[in-house]
């Protein structure tokens, strides 16, 4: 009859390797500060333009990634409308960077 040792070594890699993978991720959502009263509408766009308001409406990094996770946008803004009429139809990830604030949020555009 075989003995089979190596399952329990298979068991604990498994646990192991899921625990690591719940860290990273905690550590990630640590290191992401939310921006003081950001609100980004309407969403889902339909005419081509955004608007994004916080409470110290200062300068703004905005750069927004497909789902593949692929860089499709990037400006700096001052005001609070962003023209995003270039870009197709589709849900979108927006980063938003402000001071040494971040937030992502998800943009639907139609």
């Amino acid at each position: 009859m075989k003995k089979l040792y190596y399952i329990p070594f298979l068991f604990l890699l498994l646990l192991v390797s899921s625990v690591k993978a719940q860290e990273v991720k905690q550590q990630s959502k640590l290191n992401e500060s939310n921006i003081e009263g950001l609100s980004l509408y309407p969403n889902p766009v339909t005419n081509g333009r955004v608007y994004i308001a916080t409470k110290n409406d200062s300068e703004k990094e905005i750069q927004i990634f497909d789902v593949l996770g692929k860089k499709v946008f990037q400006t700096q803004m001052n005001t609070r409308e962003l023209n995003i009429s270039s870009l197709s139809p589709g849900v979108y990830i927006i980063k938003i960077k402000e001071d040494e604030s971040t937030a992502t949020r998800k943009l639907i555009i139609r």
